[in-house]
Formats: structure tokens, C-alpha cells, sequence
């Protein structure tokens, strides 16, 4: 059944419960507050999302009379109703009671590992290359003869391009650890939109990822007055439109828009290619990445930076038909939450 019959002292301070009374019978996921234990009726272990869920995996390992240990990423709420990500390591053990068998369940908060791990992916994959790149610019301008051979081979446009880069990437990693911390500040701002899409479709254009694909805006793109903080929200949707180029083949197009909704301002970016249904159900979570060992904060930044900061959602579409559809909705007047 996977209930709860007994939990320490830590493990009710973790998870703010007063008494022991309040845990017992609630399966784990219902207990950690995740956001998919409450979507059905059912709980804990009943929706398509639970499973993906290794915590569940380990459980019921346990229950066949096998120890498991699995790395599992859980997404909550707080008491403010703002998104909350969880990266544990769980230990589930058979054990025979009085003739019944009980699963002894532990887990180990292990976020600032994984963060430690994807940062080290960071630096000594993404940063270094950018870095290997402005170096190798420098050597040429360094045997370049006069000003005029570098204005012709436009190497000083080349190198302020790769700097800033270089710099975007270390600002997206503090940006993200100070809206984890709590500590990001929300600098609303008045801006259109249209100037905000196209800005993107500039930077994203010369960038890497974008190499022999299409970046395009929608004709039907609508220019309105926004208000909200600028960087995040270029972040967020930046974070969109690179997915995006990274998952298309050669040729291929992304197309970005955006459109008003009442009261409100839908951005959107789509792709031509489909996601599994077993990567769509992790999509969002902390840790979890398409691209490999050691990656994956793209989307969930997203997430975070929309829910917490910008007082808006995230969500996407995906069919073979179709292809992938990112979709952010936020107000288009930001208000002071004070």
C-alpha cells in the first residue's frame, strides 16, 4: 500500500509536520508535498507522471524483497504556493516485522551535489569552449597586421560576440542560484514586445546552436506594452528558443511569437520535432536533461523563474503531428507582490 506506518524526528522536521499522527498513512509523495501526488483522486503513485518517479521504483523494489537505491527528482510547493525542487537519493530495505514485511524507506537530500555536478559540466564543458574561443580570437588578431585586416575579417565584432556570450553564461548560473536562494530582485520595466521578440531573434541567431537552422518570428506576433522584468523574462523565453534550436536537424525551423490575452501576454515558441511521452512526464524537473549526464536546468529555470518572479506559468504541447510548442503566459501589468 505504501503508507506510512512511522517517521523520525528529522524526517517530520523536514517536511513540517507537528506530529507523528500527521504523516502516518500518507504515502511518500503525499508527504513531500509533490505537485503530482494530489492530481487524482488516487494520490501518491496514480498519475502517468508517478511513473517516471525512481522514489516509487525503489518502493516497490523493496516490497519484491529486493534493496534498491535510486536518485530521484521531486517537485513541490511551498507554504507561498511557489515552486520548490528536490534531488534525493533513496534507500528502500525489506524488512520483516511480526511476520509482516515493511520497507524501510531513508532518502538523502543530495541537491547541492547534482548542482555541483551540473556546474562542473558548466565550467569545464560550456564556459571552457567559449573561453577556448575568444583565446583562439585573439591569437588571429595578434598576427593581424593592421586595423583595416581587422576590419574586413570583422574580428572585433567576432570577439565582443563570444565575450558576451561568455558573460550571459556565468549570468545565467548566478541569476538562477539567487532565484533558488530567494534572492533574486524583480525589476519591472515597460518594454514592447515586438522590440523584446526581435531583440531575441538577433542574439539567438548568431549563436552556435542556431548553425544551419531557421530562427523566424510569426507574422501574427502582436506588439503591446508590457511590464515585467526584461532579463528574466529574456532569460525564460531565451531558454525556450535555445531548446528549441538544440532539438532541430539541419534546415529545420523555430518560430517564435507572442499574442495578448485579455489581460494577459502569451509568448510562444515552437519546433517541428516531438518529445517521448516519458520525457514530457520529467520536463520541468530539477536535474533532468535530454542533453546528458550532468545537465539540465534549462526548463526548469523556466519554471521557476515564471512561477516565483514573474508571477506567471509555464506549459508546452507536443505531438508527432505537430511538433513541441513552449507557452508562457504572464500579466501585462507586473504587480508589487508588497
Amino acid at each position: 500500500f505504501r503508507q506510512i506506518v512511522y517517521a523520525n524526528p528529522k524526517c517530520l522536521e523536514l517536511f513540517r509536520f507537528s506530529h507523528l499522527d500527521k504523516i502516518v498513512g500518507l504515502r511518500p509523495g503525499e508527504a513531500f508535498n509533490c505537485i503530482n501526488a494530489f492530481k487524482t483522486d488516487g494520490g501518491c503513485g496514480t498519475t502517468l507522471f508517478c511513473s517516471t518517479c525512481d522514489a516509487i521504483k525503489a518502493v516497490l523494489q523493496a516490497q519484491q524483497g529486493r534493496k534498491s537505491v535510486q536518485e530521484c527528482r521531486i517537485s513541490t510547493k511551498n507554504e507561498d504556493n511557489e515552486a520548490k525542487a528536490l534531488d534525493l537519493r533513496v534507500t528502500a530495505t525489506p524488512q520483516i516485522f511480526d511476520d509482516e514485511l515493511y520497507t524501510i524507506f531513508s532518502l538523502v537530500d543530495i541537491s547541492d551535489e547534482k548542482r555541483r555536478r551540473i556546474l562542473e559540466k558548466i565550467f569545464f564543458h560550456d564556459i571552457t569552449n567559449t573561453a577556448g574561443a575568444i583565446n583562439g580570437l585573439a591569437e588571429i588578431m595578434n598576427d593581424t597586421q593592421s586595423m583595416e585586416e581587422l576590419e574586413a575579417f570583422g574580428l572585433g565584432e567576432m570577439l565582443s560576440t563570444v565575450s558576451n556570450r561568455l558573460l550571459d553564461e556565468i549570468q545565467a548560473q548566478r541569476q538562477l542560484m539567487a532565484a533558488e536562494n530567494g534572492e533574486l530582485t524583480v525589476d519591472a520595466e515597460y518594454f514592447y514586445t515586438e522590440t523584446f521578440m526581435q531583440d531575441l531573434v538577433n542574439i539567438y541567431k548568431s549563436h552556435p546552436v542556431a548553425d544551419d537552422k531557421n530562427l523566424i518570428i510569426d507574422k501574427s506576433i502582436e506588439n503591446v506594452l508590457l511590464m515585467a522584468d526584461r532579463a528574466i523574462l529574456g532569460r525564460v523565453i531565451g531558454n525556450m528558443v535555445k531548446n528549441a534550436l538544440e532539438a532541430c536537424s539541419p534546415d529545420e525551423t523555430v518560430t517564435i511569437g507572442c499574442q495578448k490575452l485579455s489581460n494577459s501576454m502569451q509568448f510562444w515558441v515552437h519546433n517541428p520535432k516531438h518529445m517521448p511521452k516519458r520525457i514530457q512526464l520529467q520536463i520541468f524537473q530539477r536535474s533532468f536533461s535530454t542533453k546528458g549526464h550532468g545537465r539540465g536546468l534549462g526548463t526548469y529555470s523556466m519554471k521557476l523563474l515564471s512561477e516565483n518572479f514573474l508571477q506567471g506559468r509555464i506549459s508546452f504541447e507536443s505531438s508527432a503531428e505537430d511538433g513541441t510548442t513552449f507557452i508562457g503566459v504572464y500579466p501585462i501589468k507586473w504587480s508589487n507582490p508588497e
